[in-house]
Formats: C-alpha cells, sequence, structure tokens
C-alpha cells in the first residue's frame, strides 16, 4: 500500500512538472502572436497558373510594401501603416493579376485567424492566433503562402527596420529559432492540441 501510495505520488510529481514547464513553454508562446503582424495570401485554386499567379502577387505586395515599416517598433504601429495602406496596396495586387491576363478580383483585409505551427525559413512561429493581412485572389481556394511583414521577415529590410529580435525577448527567440528541433515539434503539437481544448471548451459555454 506505501508502494503504491509513493508511486502514485511520483507520478503527480512528474505530471505536475511537466505541466509548469509546458505552461512556462505556453505562455511565451501566446505572447508571441501579438508582437507580430502576418501577410497571408490564397490563391484562387490548386492549379499550376493559380498558384504562379500567387507568386506573382507576392512579389508585387512585397515590392510595394518596401519601406513602409521603416522606424515602425511595434505591431500595433505597423498595423496603423497597413490600413493605410491597404487600398494602395490592393490596387497594386489588382494591378498584377491584371498585368498577369486574369481577371480574378482580389480582395484585402486585416483579420485574426488561427494557423498551425509554421516554419517560414529558418524560423517557426508557434501555433494560435494571429493578426494578418489576408489577401484573396479569386475564390480563395487554392493553397496559400504567407510570411511575417512586421517585422520584416518578407520584406527588403531596411536599416532603421525593426527585426525579429527586437520585439521578441530571449526564450521567444530561443523558441522560434529552434522550432524545427525535436523538442519544439513535440511541444508544438501539444500546444496545438491545447489549443484546439480551448477552442473545444469555448465551444461548449457558447452553446
Amino acid at each position: 500500500m506505501k508502494w503504491r501510495t509513493a508511486e502514485k505520488a511520483i507520478c503527480l510529481g512528474l505530471i505536475l512538472a511537466v505541466l509548469v514547464s509546458f505552461t512556462g513553454f505556453a505562455t511565451q508562446c501566446e505572447d508571441i502572436p501579438d508582437r507580430v503582424l502576418r501577410l497571408h495570401i490564397l490563391a484562387n485554386s490548386d492549379s499550376e497558373e493559380d498558384q504562379a499567379l500567387k507568386l506573382k502577387v507576392r512579389d508585387r505586395i512585397v515590392t510595394e510594401s518596401a519601406g513602409l515599416f521603416d522606424k515602425v517598433t511595434d505591431r500595433e504601429s505597423a498595423r496603423a501603416v497597413v490600413e493605410k495602406n491597404m487600398d494602395a496596396l490592393r490596387e497594386a495586387a489588382q494591378d498584377e493579376v491584371y498585368r498577369q491576363g486574369y481577371s480574378y478580383p482580389v480582395s484585402m483585409e486585416l483579420t485574426h485567424m488561427y494557423f498551425t505551427t509554421r516554419v517560414y525559413g529558418e524560423t517557426a512561429l508557434p501555433a494560435g492566433y494571429y493578426e494578418a493581412l489576408r489577401v484573396t485572389i479569386g475564390a480563395g481556394a487554392g493553397h496559400n503562402w504567407w510570411c511575417v511583414i512586421f517585422p520584416a521577415m518578407c520584406l527588403p529590410v531596411a536599416e532603421e527596420s525593426q527585426e525579429l529580435d527586437g520585439v521578441l525577448n530571449e526564450e521567444q527567440m530561443e523558441i522560434v529559432e529552434e522550432g524545427e528541433s525535436a523538442q519544439y515539434e513535440i511541444k508544438f503539437k501539444a500546444l496545438e492540441w491545447y489549443e484546439q481544448i480551448v477552442d473545444w471548451f469555448r465551444g461548449l459555454g457558447d452553446s
């Protein structure tokens, strides 16, 4: 009996240790979406032509956005810049569609949306709800392309542009830089499960 009690105590201690460790990790991950602004482009379809068009639109938006975020130091200021220039960016994206010989309409909006864990280059962003500039080409039924426009990870970086290590703390930088390691892949997957459970409970509360 005493041994079973000891086993239970040890198991409980291990579970608590894991939960405490994961809670700290989850807290750092949950703060990352509040510090970045993503770009999310949806192709009209998955045809080879529509996917190629998506990349042309991407290149045009990146070119038109060059310099817009110079001296911007936080996401709120980045959002304001996007709101101010959204009409011009949408018109540029639409012009590129026409230049490539297509008539698809282009829509653009700032939205709050869920992303699973994603890797961009050597950087991994954990799952969570992020603010994003979403660009939809035509039906928007094709595979998407994404990056981070603030800090400028997919835009030409000017001398005074903010970089990722300027908006994330040391622990968060370790998370995004080591995200492809086996240790963090497991934690990221656990975080996605955690988010799904939270959403499920939210759904129960809304029903």
